[in-house]
C-alpha cells in the first residue's frame, strides 16, 4: 500500500508510557512519534491527516481468546469469521487469535487447516490460530513440534469437557512435555470436568433444570482444584502454563501462590466476570440461559478479587472468550437441562470499552488497560512489538479513542452476530472513533470502512516472557 497518514494532537497510550504525541504511519507500519507542536512533529507530512485533539491514540486490542464459527452441543457459534472480525473492529480490536480445534481420531493438521479455510479472505482484520487438542498420541506430539515451528505456538487442553474435548492428567503431562521441549505454551481450561459431570446429573435427577443451576454445579473449588493440578503437572513437565478464564477467586490465589515460587505460571480473566454474576445467571424466564459460559459467572464477590489479581500482576491478560449463541434457537435448546445450553458469551465488541470503563472507574490505569488488553497478549503470544504497541516499526494497528463520548451497550446497536447483549442497557464512558488495521482505515468516524479479507493470517513466535 502507498501513501502517509499522520495522527495528530491525541494522547498516546502504551503499555510503559503516555507522551501527547503526533504518529507518522507508512506502508502499513508506524514510521515515527514526535512530541506535539515541535519541529519534529511539524516536519511530518501526510497525504491524509486524522486529527485526535482530545482523543486517546492507543495500540489496536489483541483479543487472544475467540471461537469463531465454534462447533458446540450441537450448533455453532453465531459470529463467523467476517461477522466476528467487523464486530471487534468496531470495538477497537484489531488482532484475535482464533481456536483450531482437533477432533478426537483426526490430525492437528486436519483441524488447522479447516480454521484457516474457514478464515481465509474473511477477516477485517488480522488473526492468528492456537490449536485445540483433543487427542493426545504419538502423531499429535510430533504434528506439535511442525506446528511451533511454523507460527501456531499455543495448545490448548481441556480438563473439562468429558467425551468431547477432555485431556486426563496423562495425556496433559505428556502435552506439557512436549511443549517444555519445543517452547510452545500450553493453555488450560482448568474445571474438573469429571466431578462437574457428577454434580450436574445429580442436579438434573433433583428438577433442577434451571440456568442458575449450571453456575451452582461448577463449583469456584473445582476450579481451583483443576488450576492446582495444572500447575503442578506443568511444574513437574518443566513447561510454562496458562489459565484461560479464571473466574474464582480461589483459582486466582493458586495462581499467585505459583507465581509467588517463581514458576511460569500465566492468567487470564474475561470482561464477564469482571462485570456479570450469578445474579445474571438467575434472571428468570430462561434469560440466565444468555450468561451461561464456561468456567461459570460466579458470585459478586469474587469480582474484587479478579481486580485485584489485574492490579498485582497474578493475572496479565483480559481476552473474551468470545463464543456467541443466539437466545432463540441455541441457547433455548437446554429448557428444561442446563447441560444442554451452549455454552458461551458474545464479547469482542465489549472489552475496549469496558476495561476503559474499568479506567475510569478507577479498578486499572490507563496504561494497565493497554497493557492487558493489548501489549502483554501480544508478547503472551508471540507478537510483539508487531502488535499491541505503537512504536517505529509496528504494525500501524491504532485506535483513535474518545475518552469522554458516553454510550449504552444494546444489541439494538452491536455488531456481533447475536440476538442479545450479555451488557444490555449498561452506560458506558469512553467509545472508539476511528481504527486503522496496518494503515488501513477500517472503522472512520464511526462508520465501517473496512472489508472482508484485508485481515491476514499472522504466524506467531513463542512466548516472549519465557525467552
Amino acid at each position: 500500500m502507498t501513501g502517509r497518514t499522520v495522527i495528530r494532537g491525541g494522547l498516546v497510550i502504551t503499555a510503559s508510557d503516555e507522551i501527547h504525541a503526533d504518529v507518522l504511519i507508512e506502508d502499513g507500519r508506524i514510521a515515527a512519534l514526535a512530541a506535539s507542536a515541535t519541529p519534529a512533529a511539524d516536519a511530518f507530512t501526510a497525504e491524509r491527516t486524522i486529527d485526535a485533539t482530545g482523543k486517546y491514540v492507543i495500540p489496536g486490542g489483541v483479543d487472544a481468546h475467540t471461537h469463531m464459527e465454534l462447533p458446540f452441543g450441537g450448533t455453532f457459534a453465531s459470529d463467523t469469521f467476517e461477522t466476528g472480525t467487523r464486530a471487534a473492529a468496531w470495538g477497537g480490536t484489531t488482532t484475535i487469535v482464533d481456536f483450531a480445534v482437533q477432533s478426537v481420531g483426526h490430525s492437528l493438521r486436519e483441524g488447522l487447516d479447516t480454521w484457516h479455510a474457514k478464515a481465509e479472505g474473511n477477516c477485517a482484520i488480522d488473526y492468528g490460530f492456537h490449536m485445540i487438542v483433543s487427542d493426545v498420541n504419538q502423531e499429535t506430539l510430533k504434528e506439535m513440534d511442525l506446528l511451533v515451528e511454523e507460527g501456531v505456538t499455543s495448545f490448548k487442553q481441556f480438563m473439562a469437557y468429558p467425551g468431547v474435548f477432555y485431556s486426563d492428567d496423562g495425556q496433559i503431562l505428556r502435552a506439557m512435555q512436549r511443549s517444555a521441549e519445543n517452547g510452545g505454551l500450553i493453555m488450560m481450561h482448568a474445571e474438573n470436568g469429571i466431578a462437574i459431570d457428577v454434580l450436574a446429573e445429580q442436579a438434573l435427577a433433583r428438577g433442577e433444570t434451571d440456568p442458575r443451576y449450571h453456575g451452582e454445579v461448577r463449583k469456584a473449588l473445582l476450579e481451583a482444584e483443576a488450576t492446582h493440578r495444572a500447575i503442578k503437572l506443568a511444574q513437574v513437565a518443566g513447561a510454562p502454563l496458562y489459565v484461560v478464564h479464571v473466574s474464582a477467586m480461589e483459582a486466582v490465589a493458586e495462581l499467585a501462590r505459583a507465581r509467588d515460587e517463581g514458576l511460569p505460571v500465566f492468567g487470564e480473566t474475561c470482561p464477564q466476570y469482571l462485570f456479570l454474576s450469578t445474579d445474571n445467571l438467575a434472571e428468570p424466564d430462561f434469560e440466565g440461559s444468555k450468561y451461561v459460559c464456561s468456567t461459570p459467572l460466579r458470585p459478586k464477590e469474587h469480582q474484587a478479587k479478579l481486580w485485584q489479581g489485574l492490579r498485582t500482576n497474578d493475572l496479565q491478560v483480559v481476552s473474551t472468550d468470545h463464543c456467541p449463541f443466539c437466545f432463540v434457537g441455541q441457547k433455548e435448546l437446554g429448557r428444561g437441562d442446563f447441560s444442554k445450553i451452549p455454552n458461551g458469551l458474545p464479547g469482542v465488541e465489549n472489552r475496549m470499552d469496558l476495561l476503559h470503563q474499568a479506567v475510569v472507574d478507577g479498578h486499572i490505569s490507563r496504561r494497565r488497560w493497554i497493557e492487558i488488553a493489548c501489549a502483554t497478549p501480544a508478547r503472551m503470544f508471540g507478537m510483539y512489538p508487531k502488535k499491541g504497541t505503537i512504536t517505529p516499526g509496528a504494525d500501524a494497528d491504532v485506535v483513535i479513542y474518545d475518552p469522554h463520548a458516553e454510550q449504552v451497550v444494546s444489541a439494538e446497536t452491536h455488531h456481533m452476530n447475536v440476538d442479545y447483549s450479555a451488557y444490555e442497557g449498561k452506560r458506558l464512558t469512553g467509545r472508539v472513533e476511528t481504527v486503522l488495521s496496518r494503515g488501513v482505515p477500517v472503522i472512520t468516524e464511526r462508520e465501517y470502512t473496512g472489508h472482508a479479507g484485508h485481515g491476514v493470517y499472522t504466524p506467531r513466535s513463542t512466548c516472549q516472557y519465557l525467552n
